[in-house]
């Protein structure tokens, strides 16, 4: 594992002198068979860890660590379709952006350009005999969708955009204005994160946000992330949390959940939530039949 350590972008570097410890470790670094010797775990890191060991469990105290107490088998694109196939669900494979600048130069002189990667995450479904109709592959970069819709019209016509161009209030009236170009390019799938879709009214009512109300008037099929990946929710709320962050005057308790996805659900229509935890959302949806 040591040596593992060392290919690293970034390797670890401890907490020392008032600086936060960091490291930075890409699938990039590795090949296929080194990246199969490690153990999966919670996304987190401890800031003031001394060793790489204590980095790795900076896990926040209101989630489990259940998960990290065993040895999780990481898993690659096509191990991943075998498993989802297996349990006879559908597929939401996202296309991270590269850590290395594209094309990429393998030990052995090949190239693997950026067409190739996109390209590639459509193939390992084609070659696993998947339907594109179960498949809804996503990317942040717009041009990633566009290029599944002209290239793998049947993989692009489920194609989702995760848009996260209203990170301010004042970016999210621009993004509100960008969604009638993504609908003209041919974006069906659209999934911004929670705030984007939910503001409050006078009396901090949750209620659908222009952006959610435009994003309807265009006809978009919507999905949102992430559920539960901030803490309680009145901490969260004082804390101004990422995920709340234009609903903040509606969000004093952990039930205001229910609430918000309620509004999702029946005002907006949405047709999914990307979850950290998904008890709560299923209990929602099995309440509504949904």
């Amino acid at each position: 594992m040591t040596d593992l350590a060392a290919k690293c972008t970034t390797p670890f570097q401890p907490a020392a002198d008032g600086k936060p410890a960091k490291a930075k470790c890409c699938t990039s670094d590795l090949t296929l068979a080194e990246f199969k010797t490690l153990c999966g775990k919670m996304d987190g890191f401890n800031a003031t860890a001394t060793t790489p060991q204590a980095y790795q469990s900076g896990i926040p105290t209101w989630r489990t660590d259940l998960y990290n107490a065993q040895c999780a088998e990481v898993l690659s694109h096509k191990e991943f379709i075998a498993l989802i196939d297996s349990q006879g669900v559908d597929f939401t494979t996202e296309l991270k952006a590269p850590e290395v600048p594209m094309p990429f130069t393998a030990d052995d002189g090949t190239e693997y350009t950026y067409d190739m990667y996109r390209q590639q995450l459509v193939d390992d479904y084609r070659d696993a005999g998947i339907s594109p109709a179960r498949v809804w592959p996503q990317s942040f970069v717009f041009a990633d969708v566009a290029y599944w819709l002209a290239q793998e019209p049947e993989f692009g016509a489920q194609a989702v955009l995760l848009d996260d161009k209203g990170e301010t209030a004042e970016l999210l009236v621009g993004a509100t204005q960008n969604l009638t170009f993504y609908k003209d390019a041919g974006v069906r799938w659209l999934a911004p994160p929670l705030p984007y879709l939910i503001s409050t009214d006078d009396n901090d009512n949750y209620i659908p946000s222009d952006y959610a109300l435009k994003a309807v008037e265009l006809g978009f099929d919507i999905i949102t992330w992430s559920l539960e990946r901030s803490g309680p929710l009145k901490s969260a709320a004082a804390k101004k949390d990422y995920y709340y962050q234009y609903m903040l005057d509606g969000t004093k308790k952990d039930g205001d959940m229910y609430e918000m996805i309620d509004v999702m659900a029946r005002q907006i229509g949405i047709k999914g939530i990307f979850s950290d935890w998904s008890a709560t959302v299923t209990f929602y949806a099995n309440c509504f039949g949904l």
